[in-house]
C-alpha cells in the first residue's frame, strides 16, 4: 500500500466536475488509508481572498505563485496533495512535476475529460460562474499529452459517464501504488544497461499488441478498435524503460484501457 505522499495534478476545462471529483477522492482516501491526509489545493479559493468582487487578471502571477507556494508547503508537511486546478498548459504541469521532484515524492496526473458540450451544460446549471466564451478558449488552447513522456495522465476520466466513484477511486489507488512500488525498485536497484532496457521495451511492445490481438477478437470491442491502437500507443510510450514485469504489464495494460475506454475486459 502506498507508504509515503504524492502529488496529483487534476486537468480538464472549468465545469469538468474537477471539483466535485477532488472532494469525493479525499473522502474515500482518507477513509481508505487513515494515516494520511488529503489536502486539495484550489486557486480560486485563493483568488476570492486577493480579488472578492471580480476578476483581476493582474494579480493573476500572484495567484500562481500564492499557489505553488501552498502546495509545496502542504507536501513537505506530509499531506497527500491535489492540485484543483485547470492546468491546460504543460507548462503548469510541469511547474507541479518540479515541485514533487524537488522533494523527492511522486507526481500523478489526471485528466478529467469531460467533453465540451457537456461541461457548458453543467457550467449553465451552476449559473454560468465563468462566460462559456472564456470555457471555449480554453478547450482551445488545451495542451494535449503528446509532447512529453512525463506529461501522461495516470487515468483519463470523463465524469458524464462515471457512475459508481468507488470503483475508479479503487482502480486509482492500486494504479498509484504500483507506480510509486515501482519507482522504488527502480531506484534501489539502479537503472539498467541499455541492452536490459532494450530488451524490456520490447517485452512491453510485445505483450500490448498480444494483448490488444485478443482483445479485438472479441466483436463486442470492434466498434472500439482505433481507440484501443490509441490507448495501447499512448501506455507503451508512458510504460518505456519503467520496471515492471510481464504480469504487471499485462494487468495495468487491461487496467488502463478499462478506465479510460469504460469497458470490462474478461
Amino acid at each position: 500500500m502506498v507508504s509515503k505522499n504524492f502529488l496529483i495534478c487534476l486537468v480538464g476545462l472549468p465545469a469538468s466536475g474537477k471539483t466535485t471529483f477532488a472532494k469525493k477522492f479525499k473522502e474515500f482516501f482518507e477513509q481508505k488509508l487513515d494515516i494520511f491526509k488529503v489536502k486539495i489545493i484550489d486557486p480560486d479559493k485563493i483568488r476570492n481572498k486577493l480579488a472578492p468582487d471580480e476578476f483581476n487578471y493582474k494579480q493573476e502571477q500572484l495567484v500562481r505563485k500564492y499557489n505553488l507556494d501552498q502546495i509545496e508547503k502542504c507536501l513537505e508537511e506530509g499531506y497527500i496533495v491535489i492540485s484543483d486546478d485547470l492546468n491546460y498548459y504543460s507548462s503548469m504541469r510541469h511547474d507541479l512535476k518540479h515541485i514533487a521532484e524537488g522533494l523527492n515524492l511522486s507526481f500523478f496526473i489526471i485528466h478529467i475529460s469531460t467533453p465540451l458540450e457537456i461541461c457548458l451544460k453543467w457550467n449553465e446549471k451552476r449559473g454560468k460562474v465563468i462566460p462559456d466564451s472564456v470555457i471555449k478558449k480554453i478547450a482551445h488552447k488545451f495542451d494535449i499529452f503528446d509532447k512529453y513522456k512525463w506529461d501522461f495522465p495516470i487515468a483519463t476520466i470523463n465524469l458524464s459517464e462515471v457512475k459508481r466513484f468507488n470503483e475508479i477511486f479503487e482502480n486509482l489507488i492500486n494504479k498509484i501504488t504500483h507506480e510509486i512500488e515501482n519507482l522504488y525498485v527502480w531506484e534501489k536497484e539502479g537503472k539498467n544497461s541499455k541492452q536490459s532496457s532494450n530488451l524490456y521495451n520490447e517485452m512491453l511492445d510485445k505483450i500490448t499488441r498480444n494483448m490488444v490481438s485478443e482483445i479485438l477478437k472479441n466483436p463486442e470491442f470492434n466498434p472500439l478498435k482505433n481507440q484501443i491502437l490509441k490507448y495501447r500507443k499512448l501506455f507503451v510510450k508512458t510504460k518505456r524503460n519503467k520496471p515492471l514485469n510481464e504480469s504487471l504489464i499485462s494487468r495495468t495494460f487491461k487496467e488502463y484501457l478499462e478506465m479510460n475506454l469504460n469497458i470490462k475486459i474478461s
